[in-house]
């Protein structure tokens, strides 16, 4: 048992090392965008997906990208997931993190930076539209809805910058 640990704490080191961008934990780093337009009334909806899954309710995140910045690797990523485009904030909201289950190397923690982004478009079919559903709701209900508990602080908080 504890050389599998010894093994996996190596690993997620190796991989941090190799995915250059780490917190000063040294955790991976991953970029996500956080969805939103204003709905009827002028109400702010926050668009969640779910997991490859289909259990869970996350907003759209993924591994940086090189020659991109994280805010735009994080409207890529809203792209592929979620099937919107539109206008990404170049600063982030904040941050939180995040547990993966990964089969061979155990739970790692990631920290995730979230991106506004106000859509301004949103397609019908997209690349994982076969894979995950997606959903628009108000602040308060996406917060529920999700399980990381500084993501639904971040959408609790969130007010649009426009």
């Amino acid at each position: 048992m504890e050389l599998r640990r010894t093994l996996q704490s190596g690993a997620r080191r190796a991989l941090a090392r190799a995915l250059r961008h780490v917190d000063s934990a040294g955790r991976p780093i991953q970029a996500a965008a956080l969805p939103w337009r204003r709905g009827e009334g002028g109400k702010i909806e926050l668009l969640l997906v779910t997991g490859r899954g289909g259990r869970r309710w996350i907003v759209p995140k993924g591994w940086p990208m090189r020659g991109r910045s994280l805010a735009e690797a994080a409207a890529q990523e809203a792209w592929e997931e979620a099937g919107v485009r539109g206008r990404i904030g170049r600063r982030a909201l904040g941050r939180f993190r995040h547990r993966k289950d990964h089969p061979l190397l155990g739970p790692i923690d990631f920290t995730v930076l979230l991106f506004p982004l106000a859509v301004d478009a949103e397609a019908k079919d997209w690349p994982e539209s076969g894979q995950r559903a997606r959903h628009w709701l108000e602040a308060d209900e996406a917060a529920r809805a999700v399980t990381a508990r500084g993501l639904a602080k971040l959408l609790r908080r969130f007010r649009p910058e426009d």
